[in-house]
């Protein structure tokens, strides 16, 4: 297709989301001023889904997959199915200090715009509302439960101090850790206790050790849930929670290893009986990037004006996107929220409601439907996604 014929379906892409923009930033604000802990967020889908249903997709399924707040809007019968992922959990004490509010309003306006732009029969445009980002991982159940079966290529957008066509996401995987031992008195008989305090802090402090001698790529860190009821009894409880993540896969197994022994170390110390749950069906994936798609989602922001970093080994974070994108094509580009501001801070919370940041996601928004036209009107774009996806 005629490349003017491409250029004209992003302009109107990018008029759909101008037109929408005053309900987009009132839907933000509705979900920033309401924040919602993983599979609560009821408030943030009465938002989205009827904004989803005044603005061209008929009937969105709330309640979608089993699971009570993820939604499935669906537009278009064309041969390739693009999926656009919404996310709107908030963090406990710190509200959205993610900016989950404007992944959520960049994600429908995304959808919105890109449906404006081109005709059904060019492609078939999905809406995901998908819940509990930062806690058991929304994407993950979805996934294992059909949502990206029929899906040829899946996009979102994050913010972040920064712009990043392509962040390098670690894979990230959540242990639980219990240790129980003998409880007595602490001074009348210490001798005949075991002491399940001493087990978690030796294993907390060998893990912190470990920490010293991982690569840059990768990330150790957790806290003691519970280490006992009072000090004049011997902890015959305690426990702790710790993340492992890695940017490589096979890295992450390693480390998993690792850390268990810093594990048993605790019990073998002590004599304490110990239990760990790695969680594996909720562990996220690293990130991966589909380079031609991250290259046109680029190149439609930088039309825009949006100016990308460029730089390696940079600490980031985790997102159950990478489940996602192992399993189809995927980007998880970042956009700057105006401040160089890091995100889990309640300065971040205070940043993801301002102006500058709202124009940031009009913009992330705009560049996701823009880059949607080029998949549903360039089918050599949609040919080396999926070569590169193929070619691991």
């Amino acid at each position: 297709m005629a490349v003017s014929a491409i250029e004209a379906g992003k302009q109107r892409a990018r008029a759909a989301v101008r037109a929408a923009a005053g309900e987009l930033v009132r839907v933000s604000r509705e979900i920033h001023g309401h924040p919602e802990l993983a599979l609560n967020e009821r408030h943030a889908v009465a938002q989205l889904v009827p904004f989803l249903e005044a603005h061209g997709f008929e009937r969105v399924e709330v309640g979608a997959f089993g699971l009570e707040t993820a939604f499935r809007g669906v537009w278009g019968h064309g041969p390739v199915t693009i999926a656009i992922c919404a996310e709107y959990d908030a963090l406990p004490e710190i509200g959205h200090a993610c900016g989950h509010n404007l992944i959520a309003t960049a994600g429908v306006g995304a959808a919105i715009g890109l449906i404006a732009a081109i005709d059904p029969a060019e492609a078939r445009v999905v809406i995901l509302g998908t819940p509990a980002e930062e806690h058991y991982g929304g994407k993950v159940m979805m996934l294992a439960r059909g949502a990206f079966q029929d899906v040829d290529v899946a996009m979102m957008a994050h913010p972040m101090p920064v712009d990043f066509a392509d962040p390098p996401m670690l894979g990230v995987a959540h242990v639980d850790v219990v240790y129980r031992g003998r409880a007595v008195h602490a001074s009348v008989a210490p001798e005949q206790g075991v002491n399940a305090l001493d087990a978690v802090v030796t294993a907390y402090q060998a893990v912190a050790q470990l920490r010293q001698h991982i690569r840059r790529d990768a990330r150790l860190h957790g806290i003691i849930t519970h280490g006992g009821a009072a000090a004049n009894i011997v902890p015959d409880y305690a426990a702790a929670t710790f993340y492992v993540r890695a940017q490589q896969p096979e890295y992450l197994r390693e480390l998993k290893r690792r850390v268990q022994g810093c594990f048993e170390a605790g019990a073998s110390a002590t004599g304490c009986a110990l239990t760990v749950d790695w969680h594996e069906d909720l562990e996220y994936a690293p990130l991966r990037s589909n380079r031609p798609l991250a290259e046109a989602y680029r190149r439609n922001g930088e039309a825009l004006g949006r100016q990308f970093v460029d730089l390696k080994n940079v600490s980031t974070g985790s997102t159950d996107m990478g489940n996602v994108s192992q399993a189809v094509p995927a980007i998880h580009p970042t956009f700057g929220v105006g401040q160089m501001i890091f995100n889990h801070t309640p300065e971040f919370t205070a940043a993801a409601i301002t102006d500058a940041a709202h124009e940031s996601m009009l913009q992330a928004a705009e560049a996701l439907a823009m880059t949607g036209v080029d998949i549903a009107r360039d089918p050599d774009l949609v040919r080396r996604i999926k070569a590169d996806f193929a070619g691991g």
